[in-house]
């Protein structure tokens, strides 16, 4: 499960002052009354976001970690709010979502992928945007601009809302309806900053399992303008198929089937 860490920090400044070290929850989002072992779960390292790492609590009764996620963070996306924001800016000025999408991807990347990575983006972001307009009708000179200011919007809503709002701005996943589960126990005061008894080197900070890798093409999208053009790529699989049955001279196919037929007799 995902709450928002509260930091007005770029990534520069988060990464330096290793910020995640000192971010903590006061209690346990399912059992606020207490009685269970939570506890401080380490850190893991997000792909994309090279030297951010993002502190973790868990509790063992109810068998979920909490991982706290720093405003400038995009949800269930790799990158930055920023980052993301700036796509879909180059998308609203482009003729089209294919030149955009031409623009934005990297070396290597075929034009079909990289129409389907802007897509999802796109998507998510409008997502995010009419879900924002229903539940916080206040907020919405954050989403007049083309760029919609996904960071700023992130820092303003409570963890409540946030929970509601689909994924890069807020935490619901894509294809979720709301629920709001545990988070219906965080106060707004139930995450905050303080020194940790846990040193910034203790043995007790792990990496995450096995990911799969990134392509570098879509790492860092806001010096996707500087990519050179290349050209869509024609990928044919060659399917590895089996060899053709082979007929003794009887015209009984020979393999397992004989075989059985000779155990037997």
């Amino acid at each position: 499960m995902q709450i928002p860490l509260r930091t007005i920090s770029t990534i520069d400044d988060y990464v330096a002052a290793q910020e995640w070290s000192r971010a903590r929850l006061s209690c346990c989002p399912l059992h606020p009354n207490g009685g269970c072992t939570f506890r401080r779960h380490g850190s893991y390292a997000r792909l994309t976001s090279p030297g951010v790492r993002i502190a973790r609590y868990y509790c063992r009764q109810g068998r979920m970690t909490f991982s706290l996620l720093p405003d400038f963070l995009a949800a269930r996306l790799p990158g930055s709010l920023a980052a993301i924001a700036c796509i879909v800016g180059i998308t609203a000025s482009a003729r089209s979502i294919e030149h955009a999408a031409d623009v934005a991807r990297g070396h290597g990347i075929c034009l079909p992928g990289a129409v389907r990575w802007l897509r999802r983006r796109i998507v998510a972001v409008r997502r995010s945007v009419s879900a924002v307009r229903e539940i916080a009708p206040r907020l919405s000179e954050l989403l007049e601009s083309e760029v919609p200011a996904l960071t700023d919007l992130r820092r303003v809503l409570p963890p409540q809302i946030l929970h509601k709002v689909p994924a890069p701005l807020g935490f619901r996943p894509f294809d979720r309806p709301n629920d709001d589960g545990p988070v219906q126990h965080l106060a707004p005061g139930v995450i905050r900053q303080e020194v940790s008894d846990m040193s910034r080197n203790d043995h007790r900070q792990h990496d995450t399992g096995p990911d799969l890798t990134v392509l570098a093409g879509y790492v860092a999208p806001m010096e996707a303008a500087q990519c050179s053009r290349t050209s869509i790529a024609t990928v044919q699989l060659s399917l590895a198929r089996p060899p053709p049955p082979r007929f003794g001279a009887s015209g009984t196919r020979s393999g397992g089937l004989a075989q059985e037929r000779r155990g037997i007799t």
